[in-house]
């Protein structure tokens, strides 16, 4: 069954969520983890793809946005999507920032919900708690 883990922030800064999933990502890709993060709009997609880019100095994960063409390529752990379901090549986490539950989610071994200190995304954070608990899935939060 599929580890849920919800990463709440209490820094309301603009790009904590992201430069939080930009960490994530970092550290699953260390553990030797395919990663897909799940951006709430195309336009947060692509700032992840900048950031991703320039979130820590000297440090980049190789990264593309899911519909550009052509296939993962050797080395490329991390996936940008918005609501886009990935090919079977990325299915070991995955790092969800929109506010709905995407419906793909079942296929990973792990999820980590960021939920951030907005109260709109606080509000969207509890809807998906309470939606992942009514089907039995065991769940850890932590406080960021």
């Amino acid at each position: 069954m599929t580890r849920i883990d919800f990463y709440i922030l209490d820094r309301p800064a603009s790009d904590a969520r992201l430069l939080f999933a930009c960490r994530l990502a970092e550290k699953a890709v260390e553990q030797n983890h395919e990663v897909l993060i799940n951006a709430a709009s195309e336009p947060e997609s692509i700032r992840l793809d900048e950031l991703l880019w320039t979130f820590s100095q000297g440090s980049f994960l190789p990264h593309r946005l899911l519909g550009t063409a052509g296939n993962a390529e050797e080395g490329e752990h991390v996936l940008i999507g918005c609501g886009q379901e990935p090919d079977d090549s990325h299915t070991d986490v995955l790092i969800n920032l929109a506010l709905a539950v995407p419906p793909f989610f079942s296929r990973f071994e792990r999820v980590a919900e960021v939920v951030g200190s907005e109260e709109e995304n606080k509000s969207a954070g509890r809807e998906r708690f309470r939606y992942y608990r009514d089907r039995g899935y065991e769940l850890q939060t932590h406080q960021v």
